[in-house]
């Protein structure tokens, strides 16, 4: 019945649902089912599988209410399970929990066995999923280990021991990288370590700019010169904190001249301390080109973590280093402007130099 047939199928196009199928929009996904006539299962709106002629399309609310209706899940997209986001999220979750409570970081090929996946699988589900490598998740939740030992009693070796490191020359080889400094000026809050700092103005307000021997730690913008200087003490309670000498202020002038002109070439120094995936980010919005912007998600995407948007927000949020690291450059999806550390103002203020305004 050829009439009937086309009416069926005028019906489905008119739904929404059906651009949804479509254009196997993932994010239609628990929102409703479809069910196909002629092979007798229902799927997800984002299933792969070869689209279905509209006239043989039915629309379910439940996975429950398809099933009613005679369909069985389709193999492919098991819409009868989590959705494979929640899936991934849960297998890359018990790999996470494995990895802390090892006392040796698994080996890829140990992951893979316990997920019961591939490795070139397992690595990019957890990549996707985290946003590093197992390899970089397992490093920087062994530095926290040893940041939260070493606030312990106990020696140093013991901290380091009791963080599974194997020996303590391995540890050692890689102390600055994970604290910034060694271990036990890290124990000791910074102690020892010198910090060369200076406050000035500049047409954004106050700027405190702070060094280590490794370059520059900190570039702090506000209103209150006196709690720009709080900030940094909290940062590095024991640390001996210096102030600039004529030296210095050759430094600080170079930075305040990035904030004025922050398109231009300027290369400073830096002494950047973040985890795995923060300096990930961080790299990234140094890679932004100066009088253009990117999206939290671009960002996501760059990195090779695209589901980690929230993560790339929150890296944004933590970095220290003000115009040096270009966290001004990432809007929201819509191109407005979102929350800036040191208020959205001086954001459109870098974003209107960088412009050319």
């Amino acid at each position: 019945m050829p009439g009937k047939a086309h009416a069926l199928a005028a019906v489905v196009e008119s739904d929404p649902r059906w651009t949804a199928v479509i254009a196997r929009d993932a994010s239609a996904d628990g929102k409703f089912f479809y069910s196909v006539k002629t092979t007798g299962v229902y799927c997800r709106p984002s299933c792969g599988a070869r689209p279905a002629r509209p006239e043989n399309v039915g629309f379910h609310p439940t996975a429950a209410a398809a099933e009613r209706a005679g369909f069985r899940p389709c193999l492919r997209c098991k819409p009868d399970q989590p959705p494979l986001a929640e899936r991934q999220a849960a297998q890359v979750a018990a790999l996470c929990r494995l990895i802390e409570q090892s006392d040796e970081a698994p080996s890829l090929e140990a992951l893979a066995r316990h997920a019961g996946l591939s490795v070139f699988h397992t690595h990019r589900i957890f990549k996707a999923v985290t946003g590093v490598t197992p390899k970089a998740y397992a490093a920087a939740h062994r530095a926290r280990r040893v940041k939260a030992e070493l606030g312990r009693n106990g020696t140093v070796t013991e901290a380091i021991y009791a963080a599974g490191y194997g020996s303590g020359g391995r540890f050692y080889e890689q102390s600055n990288q994970v604290l910034g400094m060694t271990p036990t000026r890290y124990r000791a809050g910074g102690a020892q370590t010198e910090i060369r700092f200076a406050i000035g103005e500049c047409s954004l307000g106050a700027i405190l700019v702070a060094a280590t021997a490794r370059g520059v730690c900190a570039i702090l913008l506000g209103d209150d010169p006196e709690e720009l200087l709080r900030d940094l003490e909290r940062r590095f309670p024991r640390a001996h904190l210096i102030g600039g000498d004529a030296g210095f202020e050759q430094l600080v002038a170079k930075v305040v001249g990035l904030v004025e002109s922050p398109r231009a070439p300027v290369e400073l120094p830096l002494d950047v301390r973040g985890t795995a995936f923060q300096q990930r980010v961080w790299q990234a919005l140094r890679d932004i080109p100066a009088g253009t912007t990117a999206s939290y998600a671009e960002i996501a995407g760059a990195i090779g973590a695209p589901s980690s948007v929230r993560a790339v927000a929150r890296a944004c949020a933590a970095n220290a280093l003000a115009v040096a690291i270009p966290c001004h450059r990432v809007v929201r999806n819509d191109g407005g402007l979102s929350g800036y550390r040191w208020g959205v103002e001086r954001k459109r203020a870098l974003l209107d130099r960088e412009a050319g305004a």
